[in-house]
């Protein structure tokens, strides 16, 4: 099956949390933070306000950091993604 976001719509699929400390202590399940890195996965076209189209400002495989919290959790396949809508993306990582 395949996600095709709608409007202003982005599918993201999270990047793992971090299971070691940069000290290298070791986190519980609980202990670890929900990651807010992710990886585009699919793109919906823009949406049209007014006579003007507001385009899209990421592509599919860019890293981006989501707003904490933010959008609609989905499993597809086994794999788990998260819809969100443009402005919940606040930053492209490079």
């Amino acid at each position: 099956m395949k996600l095709i976001p709608l409007q202003d719509r982005v599918v993201v699929k999270m990047t793992e949390a971090e299971e070691t400390t940069k000290s290298g202590i070791i986190l519980a399940g609980s202990a670890k933070e929900k990651p807010q890195i992710a990886e585009v996965v699919a793109v919906g076209p823009g949406i049209d306000e007014g006579d003007k189209k507001v385009a899209m400002n990421v592509q599919v495989g860019q890293k981006v950091i989501t707003s904490k919290y933010s959008g609609t959790e989905i499993k597809l396949d086994g794999t788990e993604y998260i819809i969100v809508k443009q402005s919940d993306i606040l930053a492209v990582v490079e």
